[in-house]
C-alpha cells in the first residue's frame, strides 16, 4: 500500500468511526470539520520540514505564500 492510500484509508476509516459515534443522530457541516481538523497538522508538518520557511512550505504545497500565510494565522501557528 502507498503512502498515499495510508493516508486515504486513515481518513477513511476515522470517517466511518464519526458516523458510527453519532449513533443515528444528523451529522452536520463534516466537510469544514474534516478540512479543519486535516489542514492544521499538514501545515505544522509541512513548516517543521520546510524549516519554518513559509515561501519554500507554500511551494510544497502548492499554495500562494500569502494564501499559506492566511492559513497559518487562522490556526494560530504564527
Amino acid at each position: 500500500m502507498s503512502k498515499n492510500n495510508s493516508i486515504e484509508q486513515c481518513v477513511r476509516e476515522n470517517l466511518q468511526s464519526y458516523f458510527r459515534d453519532l449513533d443515528g443522530e444528523k451529522p452536520d457541516g463534516v466537510y469544514d470539520m474534516v478540512v479543519r481538523l486535516v489542514e492544521r497538522p499538514l501545515l505544522e508538518v509541512v513548516m517543521h520540514h520546510a524549516d519554518n520557511n513559509q515561501s519554500r512550505a507554500a511551494e510544497w504545497l502548492g499554495l500562494n505564500r500569502n494564501t499559506l500565510r492566511k492559513k497559518l494565522v487562522e490556526h494560530k501557528l504564527l
